[in-house]
């Protein structure tokens, strides 16, 4: 416990004096604080491993000083240990009470005081241990939140987190009635790329295109890789036809990115969207995504590299054509 540093709370100066001396002695850095306005910004400001607080002081009583350390979320894991000449039960209890972590009557001798400090210090050390374990087992949950949600390759979401976003987004648009749309996109003729280039490309143009996907929507979208090739997502507060504004950057975008392991190589994607309108209450989970995956098989049978829009079209026909 050498060198620990040791904030030494006590109005009298020949007391502070010769308990100092004692502590320097046996290894400790001591500072000194004469009153408990100082003792305050000391332990805010300096780092102070234990305090010995002296009960009566001139300005704040030791107790007042106690609850405000132990109220403070920089100081509250600084052990406290009180000192007095009044060895009654009742000024203990209130110490005790005021979050003193140990109590020390006056006269007291340097190898008691030195014995409680090193208790304290120990206690201390235990514990500034166990929030580092707590803190890394947080960490390490964060990150294993974060990797049950996130497609390893794109670092986008993954399937699971994406229906899990979709279940709320139908709960909000059931209570508020709010619109929401669904894209589908799906890269065109991919097996060809993977065929020129190789897989390594190809996984490449995956991630390449799911930074393009990002950089084209507003924060409150949700963007997730369904699958191989397959990206969908999940626009709030958003018809089909609003949504033509990112899908058509996002199109755009595409076709005009020079693919860093595909090069001279034109890469497009086709888009199929649909939205929540029309859709019954009871319906709209399942309806939106299947809408807007018949929209993107329309896309791909129209001649990729557009959009297409789902519109219901009488009971058992076909959605008609939205393209562009």
């Amino acid at each position: 416990m050498a060198k620990a540093r040791i904030l030494f709370v006590e109005d009298s100066r020949s007391q502070a004096a010769a308990t100092s001396d004692f502590l320097e002695r046996a290894g400790y850095d001591v500072v000194w604080a004469e009153n408990g306005t100082s003792a305050i910004k000391v332990a805010k400001t300096e780092p102070i491993d234990v305090i010995i607080l002296d009960l009566e002081l001139p300005d704040l009583n030791g107790n007042e000083v106690c609850r405000w350390l132990k109220v403070n979320e920089d100081t509250r894991g600084i052990p406290i240990i009180m000192l007095t000449a009044k060895a009654g039960v009742q000024n203990k209890v209130a110490g005790l009470e005021a979050g003193a972590d140990d109590y020390l009557s006056k006269p007291y001798m340097d190898s008691e005081l030195s014995a409680r400090i090193y208790a304290s210090l120990r206690t201390k050390a235990l514990q500034d241990e166990l929030r580092r374990k707590n803190q890394q087992l947080q960490d390490l949950l964060s990150k294993v939140e974060v990797l049950a949600v996130t497609d390893p390759l794109t670092s986008l979401f993954n399937r699971r987190y994406f229906e899990n976003m979709l279940v709320k987004e139908v709960e909000r648009a059931r209570r508020y009635e709010a619109p929401f749309s669904c894209m589908m996109i799906d890269l065109d003729h991919f097996k060809r790329i993977n065929d020129a280039f190789g897989h390594v490309a190809g996984d490449s143009v995956l991630v390449e295109t799911s930074s393009i996907l990002r950089s084209s929507l507003r924060g409150v979208d949700t963007v997730a890789r369904w699958g191989g090739e397959e990206f969908v997502i999940l626009l709030p507060e958003s018809s089909k036809e609003a949504s033509l504004i990112p899908a058509n950057r996002i199109l755009e975008s595409v076709a005009a990115h020079s693919f860093r392991l595909a090069p001279g190589t034109v890469i497009t994607v086709s888009i199929g969207m649909a939205d929540s309108s029309g859709i019954s209450a009871d319906e709209l989970g399942d309806r939106v995504l299947s809408d807007a995956d018949t929209a993107l098989y329309l896309a791909k049978r129209n001649g990729r590299n557009r959009i297409e829009l789902y519109q219901a079209g009488p009971a058992g026909s076909a959605p008609s054509s939205g393209g562009k």
